[in-house]
């Protein structure tokens, strides 16, 4: 393995929230003063995500007393805490931009009809045991850790087929 994606999975999380641009969210942040050390926390709407691996950011955007501010967050950095969804918008582009320009109501995203808000998270690397192998980027596999809409839409959707069958000719 290249030494420096050794030195970078080293500094990843092993979980990372999933995040999608449009979600509301709660950020939890270390602030440090002097010598004390404190959680404070952002809440906004994500208008952008970019990077990957150890790089990846996401922008979050709110408006305080009439002014709006954007903070740009790590996500495997060590000063952010964890990250909360708190409603799932509904978007249809990569970068919000035209939130900017926008005040009010009309600042937000719609919700997501019927989208349920769950902890998603992804995990990128495994806790291994003491005394197994070493596993290597290549070998540990991103795997989610909830299931996605679709696959609970598809399942309720085959349950109600089998609970009600469609009756044909039922005027005869």
């Amino acid at each position: 393995m290249d030494i420096i994606k050794s030195i970078e999975h080293e500094q990843l999380k092993s979980k990372v929230p999933m995040l999608k641009v449009g979600d509301t969210v709660r950020v939890h942040v270390k602030i440090k003063e002097g010598n004390r050390e404190r959680i404070q926390i952002f809440e906004g709407i994500i208008i952008k995500k970019q990077g990957g691996g150890l790089n990846e950011t996401f922008t979050v955007r709110r408006i305080s007393y009439g002014v709006g501010v954007e903070k740009t967050f790590l996500l495997h950095a060590p000063s952010t805490e964890k990250v909360e969804v708190v409603r799932v918008g509904k978007a249809r582009r990569a970068k919000l931009y035209y939130l900017r320009d926008r005040v009010g109501k009309a600042a937000k995203t719609k919700e997501k009809v019927g989208a349920r808000i769950e902890t998603k998270e992804v995990t990128l690397k495994e806790e291994l045991v003491p005394g197994e192998a070493e596993a290597t980027l290549e070998d540990a596999p991103v795997t989610a850790t909830t299931e996605t809409m679709d696959t609970v839409k598809e399942e309720v959707v085959e349950k109600v087929a089998e609970v009600t069958p469609v009756e044909e000719n039922k005027a005869e």
